[in-house]
């Protein structure tokens, strides 16, 4: 068997009064004060941005405006669901063109209400830079990309403490969301979204920063149930990526670069990659937890397509599970693991371990293949292209079953 293909896939409301909301604030604006006193006799900084009562029609209202204005802060309600009902040009909201901060507080969500016609919640366009603060964003669906929200070229957006959530594209990209430009999602949650191509949580084609976040029971009819990226850069870090399902994949990295740090990947299921999956570009796993993915053919933690460099450092592939080849990693390119625990995986046919694939390279560097097991050979390592232990750096293959190693030099079988 020779690649997984993975670069392959089915391939108005009433307006406001004129002072509802501000223009951009200003250096000095942010240093203004109401003159009140605490009880020390300092004076408390007035609230930055411009409360938005708790209704749909007045939030439109108010990022029309402050698209007009050049931007602004608007601070929505507590305890409050702003239920879109109308389609302008494809989301519940107006495109954000400018600088917009949208600030939520306990509890407040942008939902699109379930009977209304389908659309997504938030499209940023060029200019555009978004930020959410504590916003649950919710119900979107449409045929075409990004369900919760499109990120188009040019555009930004940041999402910080908020949850992107039951989000779908149906017929194509981004469940939840489509980046096409830049964004960084922080201590936030994208989970339970859906797409019918590529991407449940997330789908990447531009610059893509997650940190300190949850990607999670997101679905994909074909790659990438969490999150899958083509061409774009992806910078993930303390994040986890948990129980998402697709055809392919819950993490999908095709082309450009990725780096992937102390970030948790684990209990994703999908027919081929159960856990990860490169294809061409440049990739990094360094201090990741690979563990208790399931394919159900080949590759069930990690998956290194033709040619594809894949560089694993002090990581951990562990408990993953293919009802095929590579338990633990299928590797058809050139993977590099140091410092890195192979532990406790199985696969159903060879390569409990490890299956290295013809045109595979894989060198390892003090890195342990322990306890793994293949229903058929090679419980530790099964070789069909080029494999260097480097044992004198600490590698060790051992208590594997049935066998440690077949056809890997300087290994015991």
């Amino acid at each position: 068997m020779t690649g997984l293909a993975l670069t392959t896939t089915v391939g108005i409301a009433a307006a406001p009064a004129a002072e509802a909301v501000g223009p951009a604030p200003s250096p000095a604006d942010r240093q203004h004060d109401d003159g009140k006193s605490n009880s020390k006799g300092k004076k408390e900084k007035t609230p930055e941005g411009t409360p938005v009562p708790c209704d749909a029609d007045a939030l439109i209202a108010a990022i029309t405006l402050a698209n007009a204005r050049g931007g602004a802060t608007l601070n929505l309600a507590t305890d409050c669901t702003y239920l879109l009902t109308t389609d302008i040009a494809g989301a519940g909201l107006p495109a954000i063109t400018t600088p917009i901060t949208l600030n939520g507080h306990t509890h407040t969500t942008i939902e699109r209400a379930a009977a209304a016609d389908p659309f997504r919640i938030l499209t940023v366009n060029t200019g555009g830079d978004l930020t959410l603060n504590k916003i649950k964003i919710t119900g979107g669906q449409l045929d075409g990309d990004g369900g919760g929200i499109l990120v188009n070229p040019g555009g930004q957006l940041t999402a910080k403490h908020s949850e992107i959530v039951r989000n779908i594209a149906g017929d194509n990209l981004g469940g939840g969301i489509s980046n096409r430009g830049t964004t960084t999602i922080k201590d936030s949650t994208v989970s339970h979204n859906t797409a019918a191509l590529e991407g449940g949580g997330i789908n990447n084609a531009g610059l893509l920063t997650i940190k300190g976040s949850t990607i999670t029971h997101n679905t994909a009819a074909v790659l990438g149930g969490g999150l899958v990226s083509r061409n774009g850069t992806v910078d993930i870090s303390e994040s986890t990526i948990a129980a998402n399902q697709a055809e392919t994949g819950g993490l999908i990295l095709i082309g450009g670069t990725s780096t992937v740090t102390d970030t948790h990947i684990t209990k994703n299921t999908a027919s081929l990659v159960g856990g990860v999956g490169v294809s061409a570009g440049q990739h990094t796993l360094r201090r990741v937890t690979v563990d208790h993915n399931t394919a159900t053919a080949d590759g069930g933690g990690v998956f290194v397509d033709v040619g594809t460099p894949l560089v694993v450092e002090d990581s951990i592939i562990a408990n993953n599970t293919s009802d095929s080849n590579g338990g633990g990693i299928e590797n058809v390119g050139e993977t590099v693991l140091r410092r890195t625990k192979i532990v406790n995986n199985r696969a159903g046919n060879n390569g409990g371990g490890i299956l290295n694939q013809t045109f595979g390279t894989l060198t390892l560097y003090a890195t342990k293949v322990v306890k793994n097991t293949a229903a058929n050979n090679g419980g530790g390592i099964f070789n069909q292209g080029v494999v260097e232990l480097n044992t004198a750096t600490g590698t060790v293959v051992i208590k594997n079953r049935p066998n440690n190693c077949v056809d890997v030099p300087g290994c015991a079988g």
